[in-house]
């Protein structure tokens, strides 16, 4: 893995979805830097990108009421245990669970293992809200896949929050989720 400066070079053989993000954050005039890698489908695969990329990648969960009439997008520290109750609360929605891929797919255009704010831009009905853990807050950069989870990127968080949110017509909620979590749910 390489840390490179911006869209690669050679599109060819990246998906649509991917390509619109450099896009997007292109004409944004969004700075970020990039690495590829082998599909980072957990954690454990996102800790070494993190090296490289010299920030933390989110962790981001795709959740959803019991009824599935609201949907929530929660980043949060990667080394964090989630607990649905601790958000719940916060939030004032009972009975949280994770979103099946179909509704991840309808709303957000990505699949698991992909999850990302960037996923938000295909979120034009604005049908997810966006939650934000607090520590995410206050990093200078974070990073994320541009939905897909063969590449990883690395912004300031500012930039996310003051142009790329906006842009996509999102406002986050911030929550504050405790560091001893006990066992997950």
């Amino acid at each position: 893995m390489e840390l490179q400066k911006g869209r690669p070079a050679d599109t060819s053989g990246r998906l649509e979805r991917e390509i619109a993000v450099y896009d997007l954050l292109d004409r944004l005039g969004i700075a970020y830097e990039r690495t590829d890698h082998a599909a980072a489908d957990t954690m454990e695969d996102c800790y070494a990108i993190d090296r490289v990329l010299e920030t933390v990648i989110c962790k981001n969960l795709f959740l959803c009421n019991r009824q599935r009439t609201k949907y929530y997008l929660l980043m949060m520290p990667g080394e964090k245990v989630f607990r649905t109750k601790d958000l719940s609360h916060q939030i004032g929605s009972a009975r949280l669970s994770f979103a099946d891929s179909d509704s991840m797919e309808a709303l957000l255009h990505i699949h698991p293992g992909s999850v990302s704010i960037m996923g938000l831009m295909n979120d034009t009905e604005n049908r997810v809200q966006l939650l934000i853990d607090k520590p995410v807050l206050e990093q200078e950069t974070l990073g994320c896949h541009p939905c897909v989870n063969t590449s990883s990127l690395r912004m300031r968080t500012r930039d996310v929050l003051d142009i790329f949110l906006p842009a996509v017509h999102h406002t986050p909620i911030v929550v504050d989720l405790p560091e001893d979590a006990g066992e997950e749910a």
